[in-house]
Formats: structure tokens, C-alpha cells, sequence
């Protein structure tokens, strides 16, 4: 069976093609980087305008590469949230106007939920049951993952995500857009050692997450008398090794709570380099193993969205007889019901 993935949920337009026997035929990705940048953040009507844009030349593209016609297709698959509600709109109606003019179904999937299986599509992939950590720009969380749909909260962030503490503190440090790789490229030149910031709930009872502080700390550090930018790597390195202390603290803790043995980390920060060497020696030293999305499909992508509706219609999942167009911008994964 092969089905369409369509993500359109902020500032990559991606389409990729997945088939249950011979796996991943082809993805494409287009990223709005360029056209964000000049407002330091992504501005919701443009990119829903370059998703209109984009998205029908990105289709026919990967049907291309996939060498795969429309009539082939079983399925379409979409992101329906979260995520902006333009943008979302934008791959919505698209997807359930094919899936109707085709006559095949058209599944409305969690957005978060093809980054949580995201890691299935890799060479080695994890087995159920695990432990997933997903650090993005808009979400961290921790969660138990039984199968597929099957998902237990265990903690997430009460206020900024990993991944917006790293937009947000590349900005107060004056660095372009996306600040997050930029901090992280900065840092990798930095010392680790020459600022004293906190850790945010590390050792905090529960599997929860704070990043404002981290990021107040970090103001505090650049708006000093004496304040020097010749310092700002090593500001970089220590913030970065903050965050990367807290992630790992509570993934290994929520390890131990639900008695698994296996990480999965999934989510844009989860292709950070730094937190995947911290990651690995944490598990190494407990016995454990952490499972990684392929770096391309770290960041929003069909391909993800793709392969959690072909596992979801496998099991039996079917959209409502009639077709409609319904996105949910706000939409916690642990809503999200078994197939």
C-alpha cells in the first residue's frame, strides 16, 4: 500500500511517499528559512501563502522521484495539528480534495505523532515499548509509547519548549534566524564552564521542564555592565550544556520510572549533536539505548506524516465517510486515541 504524506504545520512545506513493502520511495522538503528571516520569526500568512504555492510543484516532484503515479496511491495522509491554522488548512484541503477526487481515504494525523515515530523509518529501529523525549521549537515532552496511538504523558514543559529557550537566547545573544542551529554552531567553539547558569527543575520531584529561567539568566548575563561579546561563545556552550543536563536527566529518570530500557528522541533539537553525545553516554553507562530519527527527517517532514498513516490505516483506521476539512491547531497528543 502506498500513501501520500502532506505536512504543512508552520515553515516546511513536505511531501513523501511511503509504501508498506518497499518502505520510503521518495520525501521532498521545502523550508521558509529564506523567507522568515528578515522578521526574525515566521510570519503565519506567509507561510500559509508559500504552502499554497508550493505544495501541488512538490507533489508531482516526489511522484516523480518515487516514480509513482496518482492512480497508484491507497491513501493520503495529513497533518492536522497542532500547528497554525492557516498553514494546516493549507495541507487539509489539499489532501482531502485528492483523496476525494481520487476516491481513497484521507487520514487527518497528529503532527507530534510522526515525530514520535519518526525513528521507526531508521535503519535500526526501536521496538516497542519506549520512552520518547520530543524537543522541538513548540513542544518538549516526555512520553510512555506502548504501540501505535498508545501514549502515556509523563511530563512536559511549563513554559517554553527546549528548542524555543534556543530561538529565544540566540536572539537576546544577537544572532540571526533560526537562532537554534546558530546557538549550537556557536557553541561548539565555546568552553563549557565560564558561566554559572542554573538547570531548571532538574532535580525537581516529577518529569517536568522550565526553560524561561535558563533564558532569563542568560539576559542577565548580556545586559551586565561589562558584558564582553568576545564571550558569547562560551555564553553559547553553557547554556547549551544547561539544557542538554536537564533533557538528559529527566529522559534517563523517566527510563527508570516506567522500567524500559529504550530512548527514543525525536523532534528538530533532537538532530543537536551535543545532546545525542550526552544522550549516548548517559544510556551507555545504565545499559540502555537511544533510538534517532535519520538527521533528515529530524526536522518537519511528509515522510514522517506519511508512515504514521500507513501504520494507522494498517491497523484499521478510516477517516469519516464524508469528507471534511477540520484541522485542531491545539491538540494534545494524549487525546490521541489507539487506531
Amino acid at each position: 500500500m502506498k500513501v501520500l504524506g502532506i505536512e504543512t504545520s508552520c515553515d516546511e512545506t513536505g511531501v513523501a511517499i511511503y509504501d508498506t513493502t518497499q518502505g520510503l520511495l521518495g520525501h521532498t522538503l521545502h523550508s521558509q528559512v529564506d523567507l522568515h528571516a528578515a522578521y526574525g520569526g515566521v510570519v503565519p500568512e506567509l507561510a500559509s501563502r508559500d504552502h499554497i504555492r508550493l505544495l501541488p510543484a512538490l507533489v508531482r516532484q516526489t511522484l516523480e522521484s518515487a516514480r509513482c503515479s496518482l492512480a497508484e496511491l491507497d491513501a493520503v495522509a495529513y497533518t492536522a495539528g497542532p500547528g497554525l491554522a492557516g498553514a494546516l488548512l493549507v495541507g487539509a484541503g489539499y489532501a482531502e480534495s485528492l483523496g476525494l477526487a481520487l476516491r481513497v481515504p484521507a487520514l487527518p494525523i497528529h503532527h507530534l505523532e510522526g515525530h514520535l515515530l519518526s525513528p521507526l523509518l531508521s535503519r535500526d529501529p526501536p521496538e516497542f515499548p519506549f520512552v520518547a523525549l520530543l524537543v522541538s521549537g513548540g513542544h518538549t515532552q516526555l512520553m510512555e509509547v506502548t504501540g501505535v496511538g498508545a501514549y502515556r504523558l509523563l511530563g512536559e514543559t511549563l513554559d517554553d519548549a527546549a528548542g524555543e529557550a534556543f530561538d529565544k537566547t540566540a536572539k537576546l545573544m544577537g544572532l540571526g534566524y533560526p537562532g537554534g542551529p546558530q546557538l549550537a554552531a556557536l557553541a561548539a567553539a565555546g568552553r563549557v564552564g565560564r558561566f554559572a547558569l542554573p538547570r531548571p527543575m532538574m532535580r525537581a520531584a516529577g518529569l517536568d521542564f522550565s526553560f524561561s529561567g535558563l533564558k532569563t539568566a542568560v539576559l542577565n548575563v548580556v545586559s551586565a555592565p561589562g558584558w564582553d561579546a568576545a564571550d558569547a561563545a562560551d555564553l553559547a556552550a553553557d547554556f547549551q550544556e544547561a539544557v542538554v543536563d536537564v533533557l538528559c536527566a529527566k529522559a534517563m529518570r523517566a527510563l527508570e520510572l516506567c522500567g524500559l530500557s529504550r530512548l527514543v528522541v525525536a523532534g528538530g533539537v533532537g538532530a543537536n549533536l551535543r545532546l545525542r553525545v550526552r544522550l549516548d553516554a548517559s544510556a551507555r553507562r545504565k545499559g540502555r539505548q537511544v533510538y534517532y530519527p535519520e538527521p533528515e527527517l529530524c526536522t518537519d517532514n511528509g515522510a514522517m506524516i506519511a508512515f504514521a498513516g500507513a501504520l494507522r490505516f494498517a491497523a484499521g483506521e478510516r477517516p469519516h465517510a464524508a469528507p471534511a476539512v477540520r484541522v485542531r491547531p491545539r491538540w494534545p497528543l494524549a487525546e490521541l486515541q489507539r487506531p
